[in-house]
């Protein structure tokens, strides 16, 4: 494994334990400003509708892992394919399961790699 698929591996670790610790100051540090999030029945939206949307789940606990299916870097560009399974438990809530895959497109910015597109296809199960 080379430095570049390390650190886009360690990206979607950082992801995925931000997320679970409700630091979204750090989710928000892995994606590019102009971030596009792809999710069946809404429009694209960016990174300030990401931010909206995460603080309002500050009482959601989350749990899940992440699986790096495949990686193609190509300069400072790459894609990578990721299966993933949550679950989302509100505040005396019932928990919801989600799993399915994502296809994201990184950019290396500034020698970091950061998400620049995300297409989620997780789905409840």
């Amino acid at each position: 494994m080379n430095e570049d698929e390390r650190a886009i591996r360690d990206l979607v670790r950082n992801w995925m334990e931000s997320t679970k610790a409700g630091d979204i100051a750090a989710v928000l540090e892995l994606m590019t400003d102009d971030i596009l999030f792809l999710v069946p029945g809404a429009e694209p939206f960016g990174k300030q509708e990401f931010a909206a949307g995460a603080a309002g789940m500050k009482e959601m606990r989350f749990e899940g892992s992440c699986e790096v299916v495949e990686i193609e870097i190509l300069g400072d560009r790459a894609w990578i394919r990721n299966r993933i399974e949550v679950t989302m438990t509100p505040a005396g809530g019932t928990p919801v399961h989600r799993a399915g895959y994502t296809l994201g497109i990184l950019r290396k910015e500034g020698g970091r790699w950061r998400l620049a597109r995300d297409a989620n296809l997780v789905t409840a199960r």
